[in-house]
């Protein structure tokens, strides 16, 4: 599997990886780009059959984290930083423990180590194999952000361009997808950041769970935040992210 990224920032400063969510593409972090580009080196990925990756099909969040090690290799970058929200943020959790030689940071935005029933996203794929994206656009931003938040449109444009079938692949990869049980063993140094009013993945039984079970994990709730926190929220999230990689600069 191959994922079609963009590289931005200076060629010698730190590298940072950055995993988007389900549903969205790289421009997900389009709000934290200035301040991240000033600083380091940032890879930004699309997931399959979303932005410029291809479709693909029978992937697991392993599989996509395998992904962003032969990325990493690709572009000659031993170790970086990585963050991503939701299915990325999963991403994040299998590469810390697949290949934590490879990660200096990880920040863990909006995301969980199970992602609820895996039945509601088996039922979810089906809707989109049989409907394609509309009826989950449609519904995306009462899901993504705060009834207060107006600025839904981009993100929502994101999904009505995403492949149905790439998008129903994510959804299987979530409902395989339960880290629980193994968050112990993560080593890198873990930020998890929550939406205050996330709705899918809640502070409760997501973020704190994670910061929990991660070994010295740092834990930000920000007040205000739907979902797609560093969207609806950017000036705290950028700043939490910044400290947090300002911290491990050397992967402790």
């Amino acid at each position: 599997m191959i994922l079609r990224h963009r590289v931005d920032g200076p060629a010698d400063a730190p590298p940072l990886v950055l995993g988007p969510s389900l549903g969205t593409t790289a421009d997900l972090w389009r709000p934290q780009m200035e301040a991240f580009t000033a600083r380091y080196r940032v890879v930004r990925y699309d997931l399959p059959g979303h932005g410029a990756t291809p479709a693909a099909t029978g992937f697991t969040v392993d599989d996509l984290a395998d992904a962003v090690v032969a990325l990493l290799d690709g572009l000659g970058v031993g170790r970086a930083a990585y963050a991503g929200v939701s299915l990325g943020g999963a991403v994040g959790t299998a590469l810390a423990l697949r290949a934590p030689e490879r990660l200096t940071a990880l920040v863990l935005c909006c995301t969980s180590p199970r992602f609820g029933d895996p039945q509601g996203w088996r039922d979810r794929a089906a809707l989109v194999r049989r409907e394609g994206v509309g009826p989950v656009a449609d519904s995306a931003p009462g899901r993504w952000f705060t009834p207060r938040f107006t600025g839904a449109g981009p993100y929502a444009a994101m999904l009505r361009a995403t492949d149905p079938e790439g998008y129903a692949a994510c959804c299987d990869a979530l409902a395989a997808f339960d880290a629980t049980a193994r968050l112990g063993e993560i080593t890198t140094p873990t930020l998890v950041i929550s939406g205050a009013e996330d709705l899918p993945t809640p502070p409760a039984g997501h973020g704190r769970v994670l910061a929990e079970g991660v070994p010295g994990a740092a834990h930000t709730v920000v007040e205000a935040a739907g979902h797609l926190a560093n969207a609806e929220r950017p000036g705290p999230v950028t700043e939490a992210i910044i400290k947090h990689l300002e911290g491990t600069r050397d992967g402790r």
